[in-house]
C-alpha cells in the first residue's frame, strides 16, 4: 500500500465518521463539502475532517480508496457512505438516521427532522 493509502485507511478506520472535504468543517472551501460538513455539524454528529486541499497525496487518494471520483466522501465505521448528492438524500429520507442507529453513532434526532421539515 502506498502512504497515502495507509494513511487513509488508518483515519477511515480509527474515527468512527469522517469527512474528506474541500476545506475543514469549520471552514469549507466548497458548496459539496459545506452541504455535508453542515447536514453533520447541524445534527450534532462528531466527525473527523480531512482537507483534501491541504495534500494532494489524499486527494486523489482518496479517490482511488473509495474508487468514487468526487469530494466529499463520507465514512461511518469504516464504510464510504457516499458524497453531497447520496447524503443529501439519505438525510431527507431518514435512511443516514438509521445508518446512525444501526452503527451505534450519536446525533440529534430532533435535528435530523427539523432538516426533513424545513426541505418538505
Amino acid at each position: 500500500m502506498t502512504d497515502a493509502k495507509n494513511r487513509i485507511d488508518e483515519t477511515v478506520k480509527s474515527n468512527d465518521v469522517v469527512l474528506y472535504m474541500k476545506g475543514t468543517k469549520t471552514m469549507p472551501q466548497c458548496g459539496f463539502s459545506s452541504r455535508v460538513a453542515g447536514v453533520l455539524n447541524y445534527m450534532g454528529v462528531d466527525f473527523a475532517d480531512v482537507n483534501v486541499l491541504a495534500d494532494d497525496a489524499i486527494r486523489q487518494g482518496i479517490k482511488d480508496y473509495s474508487d468514487w471520483p468526487t469530494i466529499p466522501q463520507l465514512y461511518v465505521k469504516g464504510e464510504f457512505v457516499g458524497g453531497c448528492d447520496i447524503i443529501t438524500e439519505m438525510t431527507l429520507s431518514g435512511e443516514l438516521d438509521q445508518l446512525f442507529d444501526d452503527k451505534g453513532v450519536a446525533y440529534d434526532k430532533d435535528a435530523a427532522n427539523k432538516i426533513r421539515e424545513a426541505n418538505a
